[in-house]
C-alpha cells in the first residue's frame, strides 16, 4: 500500500502576497487585495499622505477642485503635525527649565549664613540654571550701611534704576538680541545677549533691588516667554533674605 502523505494546510495571507514570496507584485494583484479587503486604507490612513490621487476628467480650464481640496488637506495635516511636534518640543524645554529652577531654589535654601545666600545666588544659580551670569543689583540706601568690601556679584545701582530697568511695577522684564546692561553685568556685559531682570521687595526698610539673569544665547530669554518661573525665585529669595536678616514682611 503506497504511503500517503498529509499535505498541510495552506494559510491565508493578510497581505498582498504570501509571506517569502519573492516575486514582485503586480499592479492586478495590489488591485485585486484591496477588493478583498475594503477597509485597507481605513485601518493604514498614514498611507493616503504618500498616494496621488486620480485627477478628475475635466474640459480645458476647468479647475478640479476635488484634488485642490485633497492637496489642501494634506497642506492642513502637515501644519497640524508641526504645531503638534514644536508644542511637544516647546513642553520639554519648560519641564527642563523648570527642574533645573527648582534645583536652584532648593540649593539657596541650604545656605549656612546671609552671606553664604548671596555667594550661592550670584555664583551657584547661574550653574544651576545653565545661563552665563546672575548679578543683584540694589538702589543705594542698603549699601550705604554696609561694609565698604561688597560681596562679588552684588551692584550698587542709582537711586530709581530699578524702575527705569523693568517699567514701574513691573515684577519681571525679559530682554532678548540686546547686550547686558553694565550696570548690572559690569565684568560680562559684552558676553551678555539676553536677560532676565526680577524685582526684589524685600520689605519697607530695604531700598528695591534686581536679580539680573544673563546668557549669552540671544534667544534665551525674551518678550512673549512665561514669567511664573522666575516671579517664584524672586519670592523665594526675598523670603530668604527676610529671614536671615529678620525682617518683617
Amino acid at each position: 500500500m503506497a504511503n500517503r502523505r498529509d499535505a498541510a494546510p495552506k494559510q491565508a495571507s493578510d497581505g498582498p502576497a504570501a509571506t517569502g514570496s519573492r516575486h514582485a507584485l503586480g499592479e492586478g494583484e495590489v488591485a485585486a487585495y484591496l477588493r478583498r479587503h475594503p477597509d485597507f486604507l481605513q485601518r493604514h490612513p498614514d498611507l493616503l499622505d504618500a498616494m496621488a490621487p486620480p485627477a478628475r476628467a475635466s474640459g480645458d480650464g476647468v479647475v478640479d477642485f476635488q484634488q485642490a481640496m485633497i492637496e489642501r488637506l494634506r497642506a492642513d495635516l502637515a501644519r497640524t503635525q508641526a504645531e503638534r511636534d514644536e508644542l511637544v518640543a516647546v513642553g520639554r524645554a519648560n519641564a527642563h527649565a523648570q527642574a533645573r529652577l527648582h534645583q536652584g531654589v532648593l540649593a539657596l535654601l541650604t545656605a549656612r549664613s546671609f552671606e553664604h545666600l548671596i555667594e550661592m545666588l550670584t555664583a551657584d544659580l547661574a550653574f544651576a540654571l545653565d545661563i552665563d551670569a546672575v548679578s543683584l543689583g540694589v538702589e543705594p540706601s542698603a549699601l550705604d550701611a554696609a561694609p565698604p568690601k561688597r560681596p562679588l556679584g552684588v551692584y550698587r545701582l542709582s537711586a530709581g534704576a530699578v524702575d527705569t530697568m523693568l517699567g514701574s511695577g513691573r515684577t519681571v522684564r525679559l530682554i532678548g538680541d540686546t547686550p547686558g546692561d553694565p550696570a548690572l553685568f559690569p565684568t560680562c556685559a559684552r558676553l551678555i545677549r539676553s536677560a532676565a531682570l526680577i524685582r526684589l521687595s524685600v520689605g519697607e526698610a530695604t531700598p528695591p533691588a534686581v536679580i539680573a539673569l544673563g546668557s549669552r544665547d540671544p534667544a534665551h530669554f525674551a518678550e512673549g516667554q512665561g514669567t511664573e518661573l522666575l516671579v517664584f525665585l524672586g519670592r523665594t529669595v526675598e523670603c530668604l533674605v527676610r529671614a536671615w536678616l529678620d525682617l518683617p514682611e
